[in-house]
């Protein structure tokens, strides 16, 4: 872990806050929960426990495993609806592979990721594939979801297949930290993904010891969770661990250090950065759908239990119907 990687950080761009930078404050610390989600398999709930006012534009997000699965153990979710929002399945480790109702679909592997726009819904499925099913093998990835604004829940759904060679790869001015922009754009540099709320997503690595003080926009929010290892952010230093999200305060830019030593299985610390544009919209969210108000979830029900967002294709149901 991870896939992505450099053997000298020092060749990158690298990327500093200006001394002008005003330093985010840390408004809080909390633990994701661990559960289980679609046929089994595990996950944390990062944001679970935060007020969405600190989250928005984001919605939820799932750290999928880590975990090494025994031959025949590998599982993922049931075909599931979607509509009004994005869905981004970033694959750390692993293999998964997806499908919808309209016919599209691939396999995203070690670094890649998949955006998916559900935007007027549509039915989707994902699982590992049958190889990894029967071999086993390492899992770890993340399931992020952003919210649409109104003027775009209902557009038509789209795809963006992100290779793990295409995201930015930048450093730090010592070349302790290695940065990997998704989405978005940090100090100048833009990651490929092209989101409808303006977004950015980092997946950064530090050394043991290694400090990062990125610039950060003034109007985005700011999160950051942690993959791996144990660490501290802002400028006081808030000890931060696996499992845990900061939340930032107001300011331009944020700050994120790795302990000197981490757990022997674990050599760096591992954290996603996440800062968007908040919407400021009524927000009415149940299970697979996020509308603005509870009229149109009804009718997003509505529209699914009439088969409006799609079906499952015939091969899957013959497939699922001979188990």
């Amino acid at each position: 872990m991870p896939a992505v990687t450099v053997e000298n950080p020092l060749t990158l761009p690298r990327v500093v806050a200006s001394a002008e930078a005003v330093a985010r404050p840390v408004l809080a610390v909390t633990s994701a929960p661990s559960g289980f989600e679609g046929e089994g398999f595990p996950v944390r709930r990062a944001f679970a426990g935060i007020n969405y006012k600190y989250l928005d534009p984001f919605i939820m997000m799932d750290q999928m495993g880590e975990v090494e699965y025994a031959p025949g153990e590998p599982k993922g979710t049931p075909w599931h609806p979607h509509r009004g929002f994005e869905t981004v399945t970033y694959i750390i480790d692993g293999i998964f592979d997806h499908q919808d109702s309209q016919g599209g679909g691939g396999t995203i592997t070690n670094g890649d990721t998949q955006w998916m726009t559900a935007g007027s819904g549509l039915l989707h499925i994902e699982a590992p594939p049958e190889s990894l099913v029967m071999s086993g093998g390492l899992f770890h990835g993340l399931q992020l979801w952003v919210n649409l604004p109104a003027k775009d829940k209902m557009m038509s759904p789209r795809y963006q297949d992100i290779r793990g060679g295409q995201v930015q790869l930048l450093s730090t001015p010592d070349g302790g930290a290695l940065l990997r922009v998704i989405a978005g754009e940090l100090d100048g540099h833009q990651g490929p993904g092209i989101t409808h709320t303006p977004i950015t997503m980092v997946h950064a690595t530090l050394a043991p010891g290694a400090e990062i003080t990125l610039p950060w926009r003034e109007d985005f929010n700011g999160l950051a969770y942690v993959l791996a290892g144990k660490g501290a952010v802002g400028a006081e230093r808030r000890p931060i661990h696996l499992g845990q999200t900061a939340v930032f305060g107001a300011g331009s830019s944020l700050t994120v250090r790795a302990d000197e030593k981490q757990d022997s299985h674990t050599p760096d610390l591992e954290v996603v950065l996440l800062g968007g544009q908040p919407i400021r919209e009524p927000m009415a969210h149940y299970g697979p759908f996020v509308m603005n108000t509870r009229e149109e979830l009804q009718q997003a029900f509505e529209d699914f239990q009439k088969g409006r967002l799609g079906t499952i294709p015939a091969v899957h149901g013959m497939s699922e119907g001979g188990l």
